[in-house]
């Protein structure tokens, strides 16, 4: 598997696992699935969307963009999406270890996630393994797709930090 920088060619099976996720309701707070032309929009718009890609086929992507502006524009933010079909294989370890490096590359000093749902408990054990320390809890602050409200947990890791 490798992990690159992504290409037009890319584009529907990146769309695909994006609207995946949106559409599972329980991780991306995007409600709205994306077609060729607001995912072209949309993945141009970050300061880096990459792909992992096993023998042509791609089976997930994250994006980087700054959490915020001027004075906290140091401070990163990410996404990752893995094919369902491809789950349990380490490729969202691998999209995040590529990410932190790729953020530190790109000058941010901080990445943050803003809003990770309390019951994910793959990505947060995922997290806090590669040194991501929890903020607290934002209690109901997650609508999942039938409608009730989830915890969210925010993370961070300062990227002068090495991962395991």
């Amino acid at each position: 598997m490798v992990i690159r920088k992504w290409n037009r060619a890319d584009l529907p099976a990146m769309i695909d696992i994006w609207n995946e996720v949106v559409e599972e309701g329980n991780a991306f707070p995007q409600e709205e699935p994306l077609n060729e032309e607001t995912g072209t929009q949309f993945f141009e718009s970050q300061t880096r969307t990459a792909v992992a890609e096993d023998n042509g086929t791609v089976l997930g992507l994250y994006i980087l963009h700054p959490n915020n502006v001027g004075r906290c524009g140091h401070i990163a933010n990410a996404s990752y999406a893995v094919s369902s079909s491809a789950r349990g294989r380490k490729i969202g370890e691998a999209l995040v270890r590529d990410c932190l490096k790729l953020a530190r590359e790109e000058g941010f000093t901080i990445l943050q996630f803003n809003a990770v749902v309390e019951t994910n408990r793959r990505a947060r054990a995922l997290y806090e393994k590669l040194g991501f320390q929890q903020l607290g809890r934002i209690p109901g602050g997650f609508r999942m797709k039938d409608g009730h409200y989830e915890t969210i947990c925010p993370y961070y890791i300062e990227l002068n930090q090495k991962t395991e």
